[in-house]
């Protein structure tokens, strides 16, 4: 595949220079990525204890259920305001020390959730947020400056996001097991101590890189361009924007989707929560599976497929399995619908990371950002506008609601892909 280079409009160099050198294996790229999956992995454990065991979560704040699901929605908006406003600033500082600081919000807000209080669980929903919003694109951005190679760049970028899809297939049983021992509070403990110490280990990366004279953002760190001018820099870079738009519209549609999946299946085919877990296991396997696929299929030295044009057949391809699974009446043709909703979305989200790695160079952590802030926001909008399509119009209404955000997805991703930057090879 061509590698993206600079973009003479916006006068932003890519950071990750175009060369011919193969892609390291996957083994080779955890051994050096290892800190940075885990510390992704570990942001996404707080909301994983908090969604299951909310029931014994309610009773010990003496609230609702109810009222303390809703906590949970603190999460998202303080991820959607932090995200947006620090995006300029996670390429500004070292990425360590970024890490170091969502990771030492975490730790504060495991604390803080871990007493029990109502009023300490909002703190906890927000400061969760808030720190996955800074923790999350400075990860993602910082183990793809690891390489210099563009392809080794977004494979690194995927490689995170993949272990973010792992855990959160497998953070339910792993946080269940323990607290049969000590309880969701000593989950939320055990969080708060492992966070602490990943935040201790970047902030020494961080010195140790700048004792060694490494500075993550080379000669462009001089000619850094101010806060706003960031937002204004990145939007000139060619398809920017609209693969932004295109995360936020596939992740309302995929969130919509998965908010009344349970619900579809009870009504549709009598799934109990017991048996429908197996779906949902199918689900998330099948997003985890496409995501790692995808990403080493676009890693690749001579990919048979472009990033823009996987991007579009993979949403043409999850647009026509969510119609189509709300239409099922067969348990046997729901079931590889499903996995393929997944499987399509998955590959959109490895596309938009690489894609977005290759062309903002210097920006990548502000795109990283604003892209994590844009999924945030679409998680509400999708529940919205499937909830709307489903009161007017039965599972029929929901798949009309959220199909036709993902056919506004694919308008935007043609338009990223007749925006393709001037290239080299």
């Amino acid at each position: 595949m061509s590698s993206e280079t600079k973009n003479p409009a916006a006068n932003v160099e890519a950071s990750a220079a175009p060369g011919s050198e193969a892609v390291p294996s996957d083994l080779r790229m955890t051994r050096t990525l290892w800190p940075f999956m885990l510390a992704s992995a570990v942001g996404l454990v707080p909301f994983t204890i908090f969604s299951t065991f909310l029931v014994p979560i309610a009773e010990a704040s003496d609230s609702g259920v109810a009222a303390m699901g809703q906590l949970r929605g603190l999460g998202g908006l303080a991820a959607l305001a932090v995200g947006t406003a620090l995006a300029p600033l996670i390429d500004r500082v070292r990425k360590d020390w970024a890490a170091a600081g969502g990771l030492a919000v975490l730790a504060l807000s495991a604390a803080l959730g871990a007493t029990g209080e109502f009023l300490l669980l909002a703190a906890f929903c927000l400061l969760v947020g808030a720190g996955t919003a800074v923790l999350n694109p400075a990860l993602t951005a910082a183990a793809a400056d690891r390489f210099d190679n563009d392809a080794a760049a977004g494979r690194a970028a995927t490689l995170i996001t993949a272990t973010q899809s792992l855990t959160a297939l497998l953070a339910a049983p792993l946080v269940a097991l323990p607290a049969v021992l000590w309880g969701w509070q000593g989950d939320l403990w055990a969080i708060a101590a492992v966070a602490a110490v990943l935040a201790v280990l970047f902030v020494l990366r961080g010195r140790r890189a700048e004792r060694a004279g490494d500075n993550e953002e080379g000669t462009e760190k001089t000619a850094r361009p101010g806060y706003l001018a960031s937002f204004k820099l990145l939007g000139a870079l060619p398809g920017v924007v609209p693969l932004l738009f295109v995360a936020m519209l596939r992740t309302a549609a995929f969130m919509g989707y998965l908010a009344y999946l349970a619900a579809f299946y009870d009504e549709r085919f009598g799934l109990a929560p017991g048996p429908f877990a197996i779906v949902w296991t199918l689900s998330g396997t099948s997003f985890f599976l496409g995501n790692l696929v995808a990403g080493r299929l676009l890693s690749a030295e001579r990919p048979k497929v472009s990033s823009e044009r996987l991007m579009t057949l993979a949403l043409l391809v999850a647009l026509s399995a969510l119609v189509g699974v709300f239409f099922a009446h067969s348990l046997f043709l729901a079931l590889p619908l499903t996995a393929l909703i997944g499987a399509g979305h998955a590959t959109v989200a490895a596309c938009v990371t690489t894609l977005l790695v290759r062309r903002c160079g210097s920006l990548r952590g502000t795109a990283l950002s604003l892209n994590a802030a844009g999924m945030s926001f679409g998680v509400f909008l999708g529940a919205g506008l499937g909830g709307v399509g489903l009161a007017l119009g039965g599972y029929p209404g929901t798949a009309a609601a959220l199909g036709g955000l993902t056919l506004v997805a694919l308008v935007f991703a043609r338009v990223a892909a007749r925006s393709t930057p001037a290239t080299e090879e």
